[in-house]
């Protein structure tokens, strides 16, 4: 990167004061800590409010700059939409929001759906206060007087590949700003979270998978709001200890959303309630799946699910990664290693279980004309993305040279489902596993390189891996149907899920590339991790953020996927992987299914999964809150005690819900847990409080909750009766609920095929009560 010298500083009118002249260094750009040396002054140069009107939904305000930055392609004036918004559905005035364009020249917006409303608030939640010269916004809660936005503290700058804009925060807990590898709380000390999605196993201080430009805010008293930035091109998000936020992106326009909650799960709820709620999962989901990258045959494959079965242990889905595939190549399975797949399959299903395979996007390009369907029919149909000269571009994943098929084209969509068809003439799979789609590829940018121009090296390029936009991935200047791969690339993963979605009953999808609303489409599995006890902590973080940002079928690869793990670190694993809302066993060296190991951890393995099974109309239920509601399903302990300023940095336990505490064993050779207990009356989940090694330990908060006796799939065990457990609390008292359906109809609350009922029990004098209300 560039050093930083006071002469370039003050070339651009900012201030140049050296933090620590004791730590410089030629080859770092800020001073002690990351502390900047170079910065802005009050007088830069920035937009003065020309003209300010009325419109149906808020405000319109004209923004001039009289003076040019040193970015390349300023744009001189701007045009500002507020939109003071009321959703009766559920919004109900606590949306605020912004858009920043330029109104002589139609920019990149990202091509996602967001609700359209029709009439402006009368009596918001929020305070809005306009500086005109220069240009800044504040915006307060009401009734706290919380400072929510404050953009007065650093210029505007609207430029053609730069805008950036800065806010005070009023606190240092901020939440969300996924995919990054780091505690649930971020740091707010100097730390920049870059957004480009990337195929890197998961590491701190790197842009990975996913882009998701939304952070939850915990103010004092315990309120909560939430900021979302709808913008798909490269940015850094800086947290500041101020505490302040710098966002800085270098496409598209500025179009943001302030969400009031007032308390974390509804900001949660508001966001979902712009981006997309996500979909209800087909009931198998939450079962147990087990996958490796290194079942060398079908019959290997066969033998585990067996294994499996002979041992009791439930099983739900059996994955295959790559190996399944002739040279590769989706659409295809190797003719000899894997010739009883489909007969694999078949059994599977004999046995009420279902089966998950991989494919990846890129499309070999090197075969004999004639020879492979998907490349030779999506060069007929135009459906790969182009270089450009408009020539298909050519990149490298696993079966060689490579296309990359354009989601954002509906062609696209019908070519992929007619392979999606054909292929399951052949194997009878239920769901997809959709990875790689970063877009990920071997090389930068493509065999032929890419163009030297300012798409490819932008005036300014955020902190991503590799330093160049193309690093393992397709050229910033790739042409797609909706625009160019520099503003769609962190939409591909999205766009994909889309497509993969084209089923009569509930699909199945898990991606490793997200972006906002994609909960709407598939799930999330946290990527590449390792056999390592770091990797079970940092997973925690991983699933709640992802359960923030309303994606909520989310895991990580129990046991870990790279490296070999350890016999006790894997049942520790399962036994958090039993609560993932998600729950698949992954990996790429060793086999690690709970069959591998001692009859001691298979035992421990087996008890935690049973444990799940039979909490599954818990876990259902509260995946019908998500869809239906908003909610979270794995939560951290703040959502539901949002005024205990302890339980803010935990992200060592976690709920299901409103009163499931899990408090996870997550060091070796211990047989203890150090957790932290809100106020209230707590239970232990089981009818004795036992502390053995190898086994974990789950709480309860005054509650009713529905259980089954487990069973070897999640079909099985779902004809098994319910029981209520209740636990009260001191006045004598519980309620909970349950949601069933048929677990795999689409739209069954929509469409009233379902029952739901509320529990209540309580108590007068000596007398118990239950009360059972049927919806």
């Amino acid at each position: 990167g560039v050093v930083v010298t006071r002469e370039l500083c003050e070339a651009r009118n900012c201030c140049f004061i050296p933090a620590s002249t004791a730590s410089s260094s030629a080859s770092r750009p800020s001073g002690k800590n990351g502390i900047p040396w170079c910065f802005y002054p009050p007088e830069f140069p920035s937009y003065s409010v020309v003209s300010l009107n009325d419109t149906l939904l808020g405000q319109k305000a004209t923004l001039v700059k009289e003076v040019k930055t040193y970015y390349p392609g300023d744009i001189l004036t701007v045009e500002v939409e507020m939109r003071y918004e009321t959703d009766k559905r559920l919004l109900n005035h606590k949306l605020f929001s912004i858009k920043i364009t330029d109104p002589s020249s139609s920019r990149f917006e990202v091509p996602i759906s967001v609700p359209t409303v029709a009439n402006k608030t009368e009596s918001p939640d929020y305070i809005i206060e306009l500086s005109k010269q220069p240009f800044g916004l504040v915006v307060k809660r009401r009734s706290t007087g919380a400072v929510l936005l404050n953009t007065t503290v650093a210029p505007l700058f609207y430029a053609d590949q730069f805008l950036q804009f800065s806010t005070s925060l009023p606190t240092q807990f901020i939440y969300g700003l996924g995919e990054h590898r780091s505690t649930f709380l971020h740091d707010v000390h100097w730390n920049t979270l870059t957004m480009w999605a990337r195929d890197v196993p998961p590491t701190e201080q790197t842009n990975l998978y996913g882009a998701h430009p939304f952070y939850l805010a915990m103010e004092d008293g315990g309120n909560a709001h939430g900021f979302f930035l709808l913008n798909s091109n490269a940015m850094d998000v800086v947290l500041q200890p101020a505490p302040a936020l710098t966002w800085r992106t270098i496409g598209g326009i500025l179009d943001f959303y302030i969400f009031l909650g007032p308390d974390p799960g509804s900001v949660v709820q508001q966001y979902v309630d712009v981006v997309g709620y996500p979909a209800m999962p087909v009931y198998w989901a939450l079962g147990y799946h087990l996958c490796r990258w290194g079942y060398d045959t079908s019959n290997s494959t066969w033998e585990v699910v067996k294994s499996m079965r002979n041992y009791g242990i439930p099983q739900d889905v059996q994955w295959n990664d790559i190996d399944y595939m002739d040279k590769f190549m989706d659409f295809t399975y190797e003719s000899k290693k894997f010739d009883t797949l489909p007969d694999l399959v078949r059994d599977l299903h004999a046995h009420n279980q279902r089966y998950v395979m991989i494919l990846d996007p890129g499309i070999s390009s090197t075969q004999p004309e004639g020879s492979y369907w998907p490349f030779d029919e999506g060069v007929k149909r135009g459906v790969f993305i182009k270089d450009a000269e408009g020539k298909t571009l050519i990149g490298k994943v696993w079966p060689g040279l490579t296309a990359y098929p354009d989601f954002s084209d509906e062609v696209t969509h019908e070519w992929w489902y007619d392979n999606l068809k054909m292929f399951h003439n052949k194997v009878a799979f239920d769901g997809l596993w959709i990875d790689m789609n970063e877009p990920s590829n071997f090389l930068d940018g493509s065999t032929s390189g890419c163009p030297s121009n300012n798409l490819e090296n932008p005036p300014y390029t955020p902190g991503v891996l590799g330093g160049l936009l193309r690093a393992k991935t397709l050229c910033a200047t790739a042409q797609q149907k909706q625009s160019i791969h520099y503003n769609m690339h962190s939409l591909y993963g999205l766009m994909e899920a889309k497509a993969s979605r084209i089923v009569a009953k509930r699909p199945f999808v898990i991606s490793r590339s997200t972006f906002p609303s994609q909960g709407m489409y598939s799930g999330h599995w946290l990527g590449d991790n390792r056999s390592q006890w770091k990797d079970l902590y940092t997973s925690i973080a991983g699933m709640l953020t992802f359960n923030l940002l309303g994606i909520p079928l989310v895991g990580a690869d129990v046991c870990g996927f790279s490296e070999e793990t350890q016999e006790e670190l894997c049942v520790r694993w399962t036994q958090l992987g039993a609560f993932y809302p998600f729950t698949r066993n992954h990996n790429a060296i060793s086999p690690q299914d709970p069959t591998a190991f001692s009859p001691l951890a298979r035992t421990a393995m087996k008890e935690a999964l049973l444990l799940r099974y039979s909490l599954f109309p818990v876990l259902y239920t509260l995946f019908h809150h998500a869809h239906v509601h908003g909610h979270t399903v794995a939560r951290p302990i703040m959502f539901e005690f949002p005024k205990d300023v302890k339980a803010y940095g935990i992200d060592k336990q976690f709920m299901w819900g409103k009163s499931l505490l899990v408090t996870p064993v997550l060091d070796p050779g211990v047989d203890y847990v150090d957790g932290y207990f809100p106020e209230g009356l707590w239970y232990d989940y089981y009818t004795t409080c036992v502390r053995l090694p190898l086994d974990s330990h789950s709480c309860l908060l005054s509650l009713c909750v529905f259980e089954q006796a487990p069973n070897l799939t999640l079909w099985v065990s779902t004809g098994q009766p319910l029981h209520l457990v209740s636990a009260l609390s001191q006045d004598g008292s519980a309620s909970g609920d349950l949601f069933w359906d048929d677990g795999e109809t689409i739209d069954t609350y929509e469409t009233n095929q379902y029952a739901y009922i509320i529990f209540s029990i309580a108590q007068v004098l000596s007398f118990m009560f239950l009360f059972c209300l049927f919806v």
